[in-house]
């Protein structure tokens, strides 16, 4: 498809939203999509595959079909589509005048007379509505619908993921301070061996690797599966470099399982390499698991710790404090996402959640798209440095660290 024809296409997705539509962007993609199967040639077979992509209710087809006829036709010399209320009306071509919506129970004024023979440009009232969209973002993952939940797990899947980096220890050409010697020497062997130019080494950087331990327990039931995507989704996004692990009351690698191309395999492969699924949790005894058996070899290269979890726990908390202080000892940044930060109301009362605090570098909701969102530019901006950790003047239950 050419690039002036799919400007086309997502200019009239826009004109459909503006007409109370659900026409988003992953629609008109589709929309797109399907224009590789229907000859673009044939205006019925287009305007047919765009009503069904685009059409949702039947009260909406009368609006589509004649957003449609005015967009797609061939306009005269001198007329605009911009005031698309007249469907079809031929306007002289002028900058339209914006009107801001009256309060409610206000009366709108008239729109008078310029004073003159030459036409008044056109006016196009603005209306104040809702976005579905932007609504389904702040709604919290364990109140959605099943239709919401499939327009949340394409969102999921389409975000995209950018860590901060860490330097290395090793050298590449560049503008650095390091001579690179052998550089030097290849490139003056055409000239006898005479030096003129001095090649240098600058250090190197690399994204961070990131390991996540998400908590599946009971508790965390409403949630699991759109975590579980989150993890493959931020799997894919940075290229592999997670590890990732699942714990209820015992823990589960699952960085193999991640490494699928098809969201739905991956998430039946996660399922049957899990035996404790809504469960309890004993967050005490899988960290201390985690950190005899998996820490020296995942938590090196300044790795980001994502602890996924609600803090409910069944078991030791002094243990649960012993484990978490040693886990932040190991990551260069220790982040806990709660999805019950999210509420307004919420404190951190649970006895598991009262003892791991003190170690948290950031403490973060995952409750909706928008903290999704809001943690992807969070790991895109982590400094360099670690965090100051002062474990013992923190009172314990304070929360730290920001969106």
């Amino acid at each position: 498809m050419t690039g002036q024809l799919l400007g086309n296409v997502l200019a009239f997705g826009r004109v459909l939203r503006g007409l109370g539509l659900d026409a988003g962007p992953d629609r008109m993609l589709d929309l797109v999509a399907a224009l590789e199967h229907v000859p673009i040639g044939s205006r019925t077979d287009f305007g047919n595959a765009a009503r069904v992509l685009c059409v949702r209710r039947r009260d909406e087809i009368a609006r589509f079909d004649e957003a449609f006829d005015v967009f797609w036709r061939k306009p005269p010399e001198g007329t605009t589509t911009l005031d698309l209320r007249s469907m079809g009306e031929r306007r002289k071509l002028r900058r339209p005048a914006f009107v801001p919506a009256p309060p409610p129970g206000a009366v709108p004024a008239p729109e008078g007379d310029a004073g003159g023979d030459e036409e008044p440009p056109p006016l196009i009232h603005l209306t104040l509505t809702w976005s579905a969209q932007e609504l389904l973002r702040r709604k919290d993952f364990g109140e959605l619908t099943a239709e919401e939940l499939e327009e949340v797990e394409r969102a999921i899947r389409g975000l995209a993921w950018k860590l901060a980096r860490r330097r290395t220890r090793r050298l590449r050409a560049g503008d650095g301070r390091a001579i690179d010697l052998r550089r030097t020497l290849r490139k003056s062997l055409p000239r006898g061996g005479e030096i003129l130019e001095w090649s240098r080494r600058g250090p190197r950087s690399r994204p961070r690797p990131v390991v996540v331990l998400a908590d599946i327990s009971g508790s965390m039931e409403r949630y699991t599966r759109l975590l579980l995507l989150f993890l493959y989704a931020l799997s894919r996004g940075l290229g592999g470099r997670i590890e990732g692990f699942l714990f209820g009351t015992r823990l589960t690698r699952i960085t193999r399982e991640l490494e699928g191309r098809d969201p739905a395999q991956t998430l039946e492969k996660i399922a049957r390499s899990v035996s404790d699924w809504s469960g309890g949790t004993r967050i005490g005894e899988t960290l201390r698991e985690f950190n005899l058996h998996w820490a020296r070899r995942v938590l090196g290269q300044g790795a980001v710790v994502l602890f996924i979890s609600d803090g409910w726990d069944r078991g030791d908390p002094d243990a649960l404090t012993a484990e978490m202080a040693r886990l932040q000892r190991s990551a260069h940044r220790l982040i806990w996402l709660n999805p019950l930060l999210g509420a307004p109301d919420y404190e951190p009362l649970a006895r598991g959640m009262r003892a791991a605090l003190p170690f948290v570098d950031d403490f973060l909701p995952v409750h909706d798209l928008a903290s999704l969102e809001r943690l992807g530019r969070h790991l895109e901006r982590l400094p360099a440095d670690r965090p100051a950790r002062r474990q013992q003047t923190r009172p314990r239950g304070a929360a730290i660290g920001s969106a």
